[in-house]
């Protein structure tokens, strides 16, 4: 188990370049390498083996291992990047006998180099974890835990509101049919409404009727305009009462010398 290797990242391409002695410490530049010579060509592994990172350089068709270089941390001066480029890396390689040396790397595609940033930052976020975990053990401190303990509960006060246009859904439905339009039921007995003088599909009045009326105009005053319905309504038997309510009556006594003929004429 403990030559057992878990590969964080594999690149099929990388140049490897042999690269003048730091001058200045500012940091390398890519520029003053042969880039366009690559003294090295082969393919790249981003490996961890008990905790530690080593990036292997190894040959694309044996898998022969060309050169490694293990990576304590990142950044740092194991890997370090060039001052003018995103796509070129220093390492610093290390041999059996532990001699180290310093040389260039580069990727044709810009996202290779990113992969590898990338995969480097989770691998040491992920050692350092570990570490403030393991460390908390050896303290003694009690790890958070949030579960339930036995016959523990929890209580949840939901208040539940009726949406707008909900009202009234569960609500008892009225006796009778109706449909709750706020109408009040028919008296009892069924009692039914005259219809008005003149309306359509009346038969006409009777002679009983008539008689009854002009009882009761004889008793109204001589005014037109006070007899009830005498303007707005036009049947003929209407106009004949009117006229005859209106009508002078004749004079108590008769004329002198006359014989009473005239009122058998009226």
């Amino acid at each position: 188990m403990d030559d057992y290797e878990s590969v964080l990242l594999v690149k099929s391409e990388v140049f490897v370049y042999k690269i003048p002695p730091r001058s200045t410490n500012r940091g390398y530049r890519a520029a003053d390498w042969n880039l366009g010579d690559p003294d090295w060509t082969g393919r790249m592994r981003l490996v961890n083996r008990k905790n530690e990172c080593i990036v292997k350089l190894e040959d694309k068709t044996t898998g022969e291992l060309f050169a490694k270089c293990p990576i304590d941390k990142y950044p740092g001066v194991a890997i370090e990047s060039v001052t003018d480029s995103s796509r070129y890396f220093v390492l610093r390689i290390q041999d059996e006998g532990g001699r180290a040396a310093f040389i260039g790397i580069g990727f044709g595609d810009r996202s290779d180099s990113f992969d590898l940033n990338v995969a480097l930052q989770d691998h040491f976020k992920w050692v350092k974890k570990e570490e403030e975990a393991e460390k908390e053990k050896e303290e003694g401190k009690p790890s958070l835990d949030l579960g339930f303990k036995d016959g523990q509960t929890i209580k949840i006060n939901m208040k539940i509101t009726k949406k707008e246009g909900q009202e009234g859904i569960n609500r008892p439905k009225p006796k009778g049919g109706s449909a709750g339009l706020g109408l009040l039921p028919p008296p009892p007995g069924g009692v039914k409404l005259a219809p008005p003088p003149g309306a359509a599909g009346t038969s006409p009045p009777s002679a009983t009727s008539n008689l009854d009326i002009l009882g009761d105009l004889s008793d109204a005053p001589s005014s037109p305009a006070s007899l009830p319905g005498a303007a707005s309504n036009t049947g003929e038997s209407w106009g004949d009462f009117a006229s005859a309510a209106i009508r002078p009556p004749p004079p108590s006594n008769p004329p002198s010398g006359g014989s009473g003929s005239g009122w058998v004429t009226f």
